[in-house]
């Protein structure tokens, strides 16, 4: 058996904590550091976790020296910063989602795993549930989907900055919803029209409902309803989901086994297999792909693209017109042209000859 991959985890608050336990549980990992700004909080975290002899640190440089991979669980705002440093330094970086608050932001990070020529994977931990990969099965049998929708009722009371985001729904938890689309539809994503509002019983400051429909490149459609201020009957957090195709139609409530059946009528029964779910899954897969140099889901690269849908939708609901996901990136680009200040990063960005093919929207 090879020697566990030795990580640094970066974030030391709530969803570090449960990288944490994540970590502890995996025997083909082992945690060598925990970096926080907090060294209090770091301290404390390790703790209670059972790392009591675990070295803690206020920066990634007093304890990356003998690592092998860093995990990035700060808040979005830091991720460009750390994940960058972590590559620069020559490791590869598991990122907690979403990538960066910005496409232009996301295109850097790309151009910081060229030159580093190390891999930076996304944690888009909703990919790995079992239901969903039961729910994709399904869909490979009954044939190409035309229509795939998700409702999406919740009524959190978050307080803090959530409640006073301008998009808080389409910027903080919509990009769930809409890389998972990218997932079962095994296609791209082209164009999309959004409209986003507040109820007048909505306690958020911003909106906290949308209603979007995506175009993707082999002509279906996804549509995107929800809201944060829907109290009663509420659906799981990962949405209620539903796929039409000529073979029958498949449907999955966010939470059990998804359900389908035939055009025919008959039942086509859920494969569940015992796979890792959420950050557990996203970690396997890492660990795997750091070792044989396998190209995971949500690498760097393509997960561009989902954190570019964000930034359609809410385009697309300040305009009220339909917006193309090739436009957002192309301005992202050009907007990293001239922002990037570090020298490598501005001539890898310049060397793409479209940024298009760089994220795998076009070949």
């Amino acid at each position: 058996m090879p020697e566990p991959l030795r990580l640094l985890q970066v974030g030391a608050g709530g969803m570090g904590r449960a990288w944490l336990r994540t970590i502890a549980a995996n025997p083909d990992v082992r945690l060598v550091g925990l970096v926080d700004l907090d060294l209090a909080t770091a301290r404390t975290a390790a703790d209670e976790h059972g790392y009591t002899d675990l070295p803690v640190a206020a920066s990634i440089g007093e304890l990356a020296a003998e690592v092998d991979a860093v995990i990035d669980v700060t808040v979005p705002v830091a991720h460009p910063k750390v994940s960058v440093e972590a590559l620069l330094s020559g490791v590869p970086v598991l990122c907690e989602k979403p990538l960066a608050e910005t496409v232009r932001e996301c295109l850097q990070m790309v151009a910081a795993s060229e030159v580093s020529g190390k891999l930076l994977m996304v944690s888009q931990s909703r990919r790995y549930f079992r239901a969903v990969n039961a729910f994709q099965r399904q869909l490979a049998e009954l044939g190409p989907i035309g229509t795939l929708s998700c409702e999406f009722y919740k009524a959190p009371h978050f307080s803090g900055f959530r409640e006073r985001m301008a998009e808080p729904l389409l910027v903080d938890m919509a990009i769930h919803q809409f890389d998972l689309s990218r997932k079962l539809l095994g296609s791209e994503p082209v164009s999309v029209y959004c409209d986003s509002y507040n109820p007048p019983w909505s306690w958020f400051d911003g909106n906290a409902a949308a209603s979007a429909i995506f175009t993707y490149a082999d002509g279906s459609r996804f549509t995107f309803t929800g809201s944060w201020c829907a109290p009663g009957l509420e659906t799981s957090w990962n949405g209620r989901w539903r796929a039409s195709t000529p073979g029958g139609t498949a449907t999955w409530d966010g939470d059990n086994a998804p359900i389908a059946a035939l055009a025919s009528g008959e039942a086509l029964p859920a494969v569940m297999a015992d796979e890792p779910e959420e950050i557990a899954g996203s970690l396997v897969e890492f660990v795997d792909a750091v070792r044989t140099s396998a190209t995971p889901q949500s690498e760097v690269h393509s997960n561009v693209v989902s954190l570019a849908m964000v930034e359609a939708a809410v385009r697309s609901a300040d305009t009220g017109a339909p917006v193309r996901i090739a436009d957002v990136i192309t301005d992202a680009y050009t907007e990293a042209l001239a922002t990037t200040q570090d020298p490598a990063l501005l001539a890898a960005l310049k060397a793409w000859p479209n940024p298009l093919k760089a994220v795998g929207l076009e070949a």
